[in-house]
C-alpha cells in the first residue's frame, strides 16, 4: 500500500472519531463494560441460566450499584448545599486574604525597586474639597458618558450572549446524558449476543487460520481490558479506602464522598495527583484556616499517590497491559485531542486492547512490539 493511501486513510479515521467522538464514546465505555461483567455472566451460566437471563442479572447488579453511589453521593450534596453559605463566606474571606497581601506585595516591590527621591518627586493625590466648593465652581451639569439607547443595546447583547453560552452547555449535557442512556442497553446485547456477534465476525474470515487469529485477537483485547479495568477498579477502592480514612481522621467535612473522588481521580494520567488534592482542599476551607493543614493534606494525598502508582500500579495493572512510557503519553495525547478529558480515561485501555490485538495478528506484531514495553 502507498505511504499517501495510508496517510489519507489516517486522517479519514482521525476525523470520523473527531466528528463521531459522543457515539464512540459511548460504544467503547459499552464494550469495556461488557468485558468487565463477562466473568459474572460466565458465573451465571455456571449455575444453567441461560446466557440471556444471566446478562440480565449482570446488568441489574451494575446498575444497583450505580445506584447505591448515586444515593449515597446525593446525600452528601444535600449537606453541601445546606453548609454552601459558609463555604462561600470562607472563600469571600480568602479572597480579601489574598487581595491584601498582593498589595503588600506591590508596595514593597515598589518600595524596592523604585528610588526614594523619585517616589518623593510623584505628585501627592489632593484632598478632597468641600462639597460647597465643588458646586460653586460647577457651571455646566455633567454629561453621561453613554446614552441610555446604547446601554439597553449593549445589555441586550449580554443577555443574548449569555443565553447562547447556557444554551450551548446544556445541549452538550443533554447530548451526553441521552447518550449515555444507551450504556446499559449496549451492555446486555453485547453480553447476550456474544455468541452471534462471534460467530457473524468469523464467517467473514474465509480462512481457518484467519478465524483463530481474529479469535486469539478477541480473547486478547477481552483480556487486556478485563485485567485493566478490575486492576484500575482494585486500586481506586484502595486509595478511597486510605483517603477516606486520613479525612476521617483529620475530622475534614464530607470524607465520605472526598476519600472515593479524590482516590479514583487520583488514578486519570498525569493529570491524577492535582486533581486528587482539589476535594480535600475544598472540603477543608471552612475547617481549616492555617496554611500548616493544607500542607498536611495535599502531603498525605500525593503520598497516596505516589506509594499507588509505583508500588501497587505495576502488580495490579501493568503486568498484563505492557505499553512502554512514549506510547502511553503519545496515546494520552492523541486520544485527549480527539475527545478531551474521555480521552484521557480511554486512552490507556484503547491503546492496550489495539497492541493486543496486533500481537495475535501474523502481519501486524511488528506494531505490537513497537507499541509493548
Amino acid at each position: 500500500m502507498q505511504i499517501p493511501v495510508v496517510l489519507a486513510t489516517v486522517l479519514l479515521v482521525m476525523v470520523l472519531l473527531y466528528l463521531g467522538r459522543v457515539f464512540f464514546i459511548t460504544l467503547i465505555s459499552a464494550i469495556l463494560l461488557a468485558f468487565l461483567l463477562e466473568p459474572i455472566v460466565n458465573l451465571g451460566m455456571r449455575f444453567r441460566i441461560p446466557r440471556g437471563a444471566s446478562s440480565f442479572l449482570a446488568c441489574t447488579f451494575m446498575l444497583g450499584i450505580l445506584y447505591l453511589m448515586g444515593l449515597g453521593l446525593w446525600t452528601q450534596v444535600v449537606g453541601l448545599w445546606e453548609d454552601l453559605p459558609t463555604y462561600s463566606k470562607r472563600v469571600t474571606e480568602l479572597v480579601d486574604a489574598a487581595a491584601q497581601q498582593l498589595e503588600g506585595v506591590e508596595k514593597t516591590a515598589q518600595e524596592l525597586l523604585v528610588p526614594k527621591r523619585l517616589r518623593e518627586a510623584q505628585p501627592q493625590p489632593q484632598p478632597e474639597q468641600p462639597k460647597s466648593a465643588s458646586k460653586k465652581r460647577r457651571t455646566t451639569p455633567a454629561q453621561p458618558d453613554q446614552p441610555p439607547p446604547i446601554q439597553e443595546v449593549r445589555i441586550r447583547q449580554d443577555d443574548s450572549q449569555l443565553v447562547a453560552v447556557i444554551y450551548s452547555h446544556l445541549s452538550d449535557f443533554y447530548d451526553a446524558a441521552l447518550m449515555a442512556s444507551f450504556v446499559p442497553f449496549l451492555v446486555y446485547f453485547l453480553l447476550s449476543w456474544r455468541d452471534h456477534f462471534r460467530r457473524s465476525v468469523l464467517q467473514i474470515i474465509a480462512t481457518d487460520s484467519k478465524r483463530e487469529n481474529i479469535q486469539r485477537a478477541w480473547d486478547g483485547i477481552a483480556n487486556v481490558a478485563r485485567a485493566y479495568l478490575v486492576g484500575n477498579f482494585l486500586l481506586g477502592l484502595v486509595l478511597a479506602a486510605a483517603s477516606a480514612v486520613f479525612f476521617w481522621f483529620v475530622k475534614l467535612p464530607y470524607w465520605q464522598v472526598v476519600g472515593p473522588l479524590s482516590g479514583f481521580l487520583s488514578l486519570i494520567p498525569y493529570l491524577g495527583m492535582p486533581l486528587a488534592v482539589i476535594p480535600p482542599f475544598v472540603a477543608a476551607l471552612p475547617v481549616y484556616s492555617g496554611l500548616s493543614a493544607y500542607l498536611i493534606i495535599g502531603a498525605t494525598t500525593a503520598l497516596f499517590h505516589l506509594i499507588a502508582l509505583n508500588l501497587l500500579y505495576p502488580k495490579l495493572v501493568g503486568a498484563r497491559v505492557h505499553l512502554n512510557p512514549l506510547v502511553v503519553t503519545v496515546a494520552l495525547m492523541l486520544w485527549y485531542l480527539l475527545w478531551g478529558g474521555a480521552g484521557l480515561i480511554l486512552a490507556i485501555p484503547i491503546t492496550a486492547g489495539l497492541k493486543a490485538a496486533f500481537e495475535n495478528i501474523p502481519s501486524l506484531r511488528g506494531i505490537g512490539r513497537i507499541l509493548g514495553d
